[in-house]
């Protein structure tokens, strides 16, 4: 008997109810300042995902042994940057309302807002744990509020100071880093301090949200906007699967892949990978 070929990423495929993680896609990037193709980050992560294993050696983690539930890609209209991201919070809290935590496939980092918007509806008391190249702190980018380049600024006045953490950061104009100072706290280039930051948030509500180019682009090209710098892979899996397994996750999310700038398909893989560490580490 055929069965209709339903796309998921690699071992998402659980029943909803035995799912304690729901992953969702939201591919876009109506605000992209400087090459588009976000928007194609989700299906190319799906599509690949097959390329890499269900068993992390790192961990010694199979996820053939747990359940996840991958509910596709969310139809976005590319016309108007706040209703994306309204219809994003509408998925996410759809998943929190069952008691699940919702893992976001972007797109651009805009989509985070959404997402986060709706965890705080359900968790008042909530921190943000924030690996990205760029501060993302501009009150405004060409005018314009809604826009990747000032998420997080979008973020804090959600969840107010002292309750974003951020690492990697390596690019910014002077005024987000300034804002920094007062409002977040900023781990600039790396992630030194991760660990005490980690100790503090213990039992705290937590979202946690990577740019990928916090990567050196030489280990992942395929982003829209690439900083010189940045941490390897390696560095980044021990960095995530430290706030992953240490912390209350209650969201997630995983942006900023371009498939369309690197060929290769490298940055493609490197992503699936980055999202079945996470996935594990939460397990």
């Amino acid at each position: 008997m055929l069965n209709k070929n339903i796309q998921t990423f690699i071992a998402c495929d659980s029943e909803y109810a035995d799912a304690k993680i729901v992953l969702f896609g939201a591919g876009f990037d109506g605000t992209t300042s400087f090459r588009p193709g976000t928007r194609f980050g989700p299906s190319a992560i799906r599509n690949e995902s097959f390329g890499i294993e269900t068993y992390s050696p790192y961990q010694d983690k199979d996820m053939l042994d747990y359940s996840y539930f991958d509910s596709g890609d969310i139809e976005l209209p590319f016309g108007s940057t706040s209703r994306a991201v309204a219809d994003i919070a509408i998925r996410a809290g759809a998943i929190l309302s069952d008691g699940k935590i919702p893992f976001m496939i972007g797109g651009e980092h805009l989509v985070t807002l959404g997402s986060v918007m709706a965890v705080k509806d359900r968790y008042d008391d909530l921190y943000i744990v924030h690996f990205d190249a760029h501060a993302d702190l501009r009150d405004d980018y060409l005018g314009q509020q809604l826009s990747h380049a000032c998420v997080l600024r979008r973020c804090w006045e959600r969840v107010g100071d002292g309750h974003i953490f951020q690492f990697g950061i390596r690019s910014g104009d002077r005024d987000e880093f300034r804002f920094a100072d007062e409002h977040t706290e900023m781990h600039r280039f790396g992630f030194e301090g991760l660990e005490d930051v980690v100790a503090r948030l213990k039992g705290k509500n937590v979202y946690f949200t990577i740019d990928l180019d916090v990567l050196d682009p030489s280990v992942f090209p395929g982003t829209g906007t690439p900083e010189a710098g940045g941490v390897t892979f390696d560095q980044l899996r021990r960095a995530l699967t430290l706030v992953c397994s240490e912390l209350n996750i209650v969201g997630c999310d995983v942006n900023e892949l371009s498939p369309v700038y690197d060929q290769s398909g490298v940055s493609t893989a490197v992503a699936c990978k980055v999202i079945r560490e996470m996935l594990l580490a939460m397990s």
